[in-house]
């Protein structure tokens, strides 16, 4: 078999009929098995899927197990030679997929790749980053130039014609080798959300494998539709994955420093917070409510 993709939904019921509809009318030709975990959504979709796609590997949680080990639960009963991880709210362009298995095929030393991601108008959307760091997140946190304050490269520079190689793919639509993850490893469970895809990548490096963006696959990824439902909650959940990653990829001290980063940054936030007065209605909520996701940081950073 060509490839596994794997669908991990919470609450995105309509965005993944749409996801969905989109991978069958782009793959005709290709031997795929599709499989959607459903941790437990109270939207109707799981229904849905029985519903509307019988070809369609439904795993049904109870509970909300998180991204990792949903995606784990699918992966453990793929037999394609590809695995793709997808988000919900993504609609597959024609040739997509075909170009990130004729690239896989191609280039036997990746362990990886990921698609150029769009965002609905069209428009780039920044998939690929570098292997984070204390110096990287230093600079992010304090807006400092040389850095994206989101953490990503500057993809608006690269040349779209050609694949790159990278050291972190965005998992909105990550295409692994059966082989490599056989070799590293599963999704590591203890992320529940966030940074999962950036322990993996790191760890298929590790073991000398190769890493691609490749810019002939393009996906829409409309960004967020899940955990933007709780976004205080996920603001925490993500720090909180970024400390996890540090102390297990760069042990306790890197991480003790990096909470003293977060520590500072927030605190800077939130001394600035005042001249959010001085802005228009909807940028002075936008900052106010940030400031709030900070707030909330500083209350939880202890035991993180």
């Amino acid at each position: 078999m060509d490839l596994s993709i794997v669908i991990v939904n919470w609450n995105t019921r309509d965005l993944r009929a749409q996801c969905l509809e989109s991978i069958y009318d782009s793959l005709p030709q290709r031997d795929i098995e599709v499989f959607v975990v459903d941790n437990d959504s109270s939207d109707g979709s799981s229904e849905m899927v029985r519903e509307r796609f019988i070809q369609v590997h439904l795993i049904a949680n109870e509970q909300n197990v998180g991204f990792a080990r949903a995606n784990n639960q699918a992966i453990r009963r793929c037999e394609g030679r590809y695995i793709l991880l997808l988000n919900s709210d993504t609609i597959v362009k024609p040739g997509a997929f075909d170009a990130l298995v004729d690239f896989m095929d191609t280039h036997p030393q990746a362990g990886a790749s990921g698609a150029h991601l769009l965002n609905p108008d069209g428009s780039l959307q920044y998939s690929c980053s570098p292997a984070p760091s204390l110096s990287g997140e230093f600079k992010r946190l304090f807006h400092l130039p040389g850095v994206r304050p989101d953490g990503y490269y500057q993809m608006h520079e690269w040349d779209e014609s050609m694949a790159r190689q990278v050291d972190v793919i965005l998992g909105a639509c990550l295409v692994l080798r059966h082989q490599a993850l056989d070799q590293v490893g599963l999704l590591d469970e203890d992320y529940f959300m966030y940074s999962e895809e950036v322990d993996l990548c790191h760890r298929l490096k590790a073991a000398g494998w190769e890493l691609f963006w490749v810019p002939q696959a393009q996906v829409i990824h409309l960004g967020g539709q899940s955990t933007r439902q709780v976004s205080e909650a996920m603001f925490l959940r993500l720090y909180q994955a970024k400390l996890i990653y540090f102390r297990k990829q760069h042990g306790r001290w890197q991480a003790l420093l990096y909470k003293l980063i977060v520590l500072t940054a927030a605190c800077f936030r939130l001394l600035l917070t005042p001249l959010a007065w001085l802005q228009k209605p909807a940028e002075r909520q936008a900052i106010l409510s940030l400031a709030g996701n900070y707030q909330s940081l500083l209350l939880n950073l202890p035991g993180m």
